[in-house]
Formats: C-alpha cells, sequence, structure tokens
C-alpha cells in the first residue's frame, strides 16, 4: 500500500472575490485545445467578435513563435492525467502555461484549483479561475446515492447477490433508521448546500463545518473548523465536501477518527488528502469505522494493492462523482460567461486564491 507524502506547498481555492483582468491594447491571444476552439469559436466570436481574439497553441508557445494571454484548460487538456500522474500531452500544454511570458488569465474546467501547475501561476500572479458549480448538482446526487447506499447496505446485498446467496436483513442484521441520524457536512458550497437540502427532506439533523461559527444557517448549526473534532463523536454520517487548503489537508487525521462512532460512515467527494487514509484504512479494518464511500483519494488512480478495493464496507468510484453527458458543455459555460466578464470590463467568478 502507497501513500502520497503530503506535500508542503500553498494550497488554494476558489470563491467570489473581486478580481478583473484589464482590457488588452490587442485581440486577446487565447490558448484553447483543437476541439474547444472549434466548439466555442461562435460563442467567442459573439463576445469578442470574429476578428476580436487570436487562437494560439502549445506548440506555438513551445517554438517560441506565439504568446498567450489567455488559456481555457480544457477536460480534453487534462484528460487521463490526475495530480500525481501527469500524462505527455498534458504536461505539455502545463509547460507551454509555465513558459509563457503574457500569460494573465488560467480557466481551468474542474471546481478544485489544487494541481500544482495552477498553484505555480497564481504564485506568479496569473490570475485562475475555475468551473465551480458546474458539477454541483452531479456530486451532491453521487454523494447521496453513495450515502444511501451504504445506510441500506447495498454493498453487502451486491455480494450476496453475486454469491446466489439469499440474506434478507433478517438474517444480517437490521440496518438503523437513517431519519433522525446527524449528518455533518464540511463545506458549504453549491455541493454541500444541496446536499444539506436533501438529507434535511430524509429527516437527518445537520450540522455545517465553516470558516465561522458566525455564520447563520436556517435550521441548520454551524460550527467553525476549531470545533471539528468536538462534534464528531454525535456525527453519523462525515461529509466532506470542502475545497483542499491548509486547513483541510489531512483534517480527517487519525486522532479524528477515534473520536467516530463505530456506526459512523464517511463520504469523501472532496480530495483524498482531506483524510488520512492509512488511519481510515486501519479504522475500516477494525471496526472503528461502519463504512465509507469514496471518490477521491491520496494517490490517483487508486493503487492496485490498496485494501481500499476489496473492502465489503466501502464504496470506491474513480474521481467520476461530477461527470455526465452534458458536464463539459457546463465546465465550457463558466469559461464563456468569464470571458463575458472580461469583455466587459467586470470582476470574474470563482477566482481562485492561494491559501
Amino acid at each position: 500500500m502507497r501513500q502520497s507524502a503530503f506535500l508542503n506547498i500553498p494550497s488554494a481555492f476558489a470563491k467570489v472575490i473581486n478580481v478583473s483582468i484589464p482590457k488588452l491594447s490587442h485581440p486577446p491571444r487565447i490558448l484553447l485545445s483543437d476541439k474547444t476552439a472549434e466548439e466555442l469559436a461562435p460563442k467567442m466570436a459573439n463576445i469578442l467578435g470574429a476578428d476580436g481574439y487570436v487562437r494560439v497553441t502549445a506548440q506555438q508557445i513551445h517554438e517560441g513563435t506565439a504568446d498567450a494571454d489567455f488559456c481555457f484548460v480544457s477536460r480534453d487538456i487534462t484528460a487521463t492525467s490526475t495530480k500525481q500522474n501527469i500524462i505527455p500531452e498534458t504536461q505539455y500544454v502545463y509547460d507551454a502555461l509555465k513558459n509563457s511570458k503574457a500569460l494573465q488569465w488560467v480557466h481551468i474546467h474542474s471546481a478544485g484549483v489544487d494541481r500544482q501547475i495552477f498553484l505555480d501561476l497564481m504564485a506568479k500572479g496569473v490570475t485562475v479561475t475555475s468551473s465551480s458549480g458546474a458539477s454541483a448538482s452531479l456530486v451532491a446526487q453521487t454523494a447521496l446515492t453513495g450515502l444511501l447506499s451504504l445506510s441500506r447496505r447495498f454493498p453487502q446485498l451486491a455480494a450476496a447477490q453475486r454469491a446466489h446467496v439469499w440474506a434478507p436483513f433478517f438474517k444480517v442484521g437490521l440496518p438503523p433508521d437513517l431519519e433522525g441520524q446527524t449528518a455533518t457536512i464540511v463545506g458549504w458550497g453549491p455541493i454541500g448546500q444541496k446536499l444539506a437540502a436533501w438529507l434535511k427532506a430524509l429527516g437527518l439533523n445537520i450540522i455545517v463545518v465553516r470558516q465561522s461559527a458566525s455564520s447563520t444557517i436556517p435550521d441548520t448549526r454551524v460550527v467553525s473548523f476549531n470545533e471539528f473534532n468536538n462534534i464528531l463523536p454525535e456525527t453519523d454520517w462525515l461529509v466532506l465536501a470542502c475545497p483542499l487548503t491548509a486547513q483541510t489537508t489531512n483534517l480527517v487525521s487519525a486522532d479524528a477518527l477515534n473520536l467516530m462512532k463505530s456506526s459512523a460512515h464517511i463520504v469523501n467527494i472532496s480530495r483524498g488528502a482531506v483524510i488520512d487514509e492509512l488511519a481510515m484504512i486501519s479504522a475500516l479494518q477494525g471496526g472503528r469505522l461502519a463504512g465509507a464511500y469514496l471518490d477521491v483519494f491520496a494517490q490517483e488512480p487508486l493503487p492496485t494493492d490498496s485494501p481500499l478495493w476489496d473492502m465489503p464496507n466501502v464504496i470506491a468510484t474513480p474521481h467520476t462523482a461530477g461527470f455526465s453527458d452534458a458536464i463539459l458543455q457546463r465546465m465550457a459555460d463558466k469559461f464563456i460567461e468569464n470571458l463575458g466578464h472580461y469583455a466587459r470590463g467586470e470582476s470574474f467568478i470563482n477566482v481562485a486564491r492561494l491559501s
């Protein structure tokens, strides 16, 4: 079992802050993939005019024949790359961004902005914006599906089905009612807000962990990160929907896990590094944690020797919570929205900042 070390580097998250890009004295030079350049050409022309921008390629930057002012890192650029495993084609574009001398703004397809390349660009003064919100409903739906599946013991029922074993709950133990249980949601972005509304409708009590306990949410208990460990003993479902920051890295530590009920579950649709993965595995194996739905991991792809693959009380999915056949268009729409803000001299949405 391998575990990625937590790097001592700045982290970042996206939020609405007052940042805009001054209008350039020339048509903006925009680095785009071939596919995205073709698909977005009509919308970009509608905002900037047919001759209002120049499309640039990574190859031109590497050759020194062009430079880019803006870039949209679309999903086809990152392709199958992860933070730990970057394929050559993706690295080629990342290197072009690092080599650019004129780069002012990069928009990325994801909600998370914690890949090293984007941290490096922000450290250089490049404005980075994300597509936060584009996949929020999908991720919340997936988190809810994982939570309900664990609650109704679908992993065990599925295993019994594959083994052709008739295993009604009266034989194996009745699951507790979900109504009346407590879900602690870490993070109050679009995902956390949607999920909280659905869980309330199912009769769960909600605790929200935010930066400040003075933030008020109607009919909802709010605590600060300083109080996080205090509410773990009463938590039945710990839902992680927060950005990866210095504060949230390793938030669910071995000490935190020891405070949780043995009947509690974890749902992580945030980032793998929010949890001490080795400590969580130990808790799951030792019966000190009932189960987990995990879409993100400390190392991605999840190593083939990870015990998480075969645990009967774990649902593991390959970082797919936010994807559907319409998500790529919604991600691109966030870029187009910010491009419109640039053209009108307005502040961007989803601006990332180092924390």
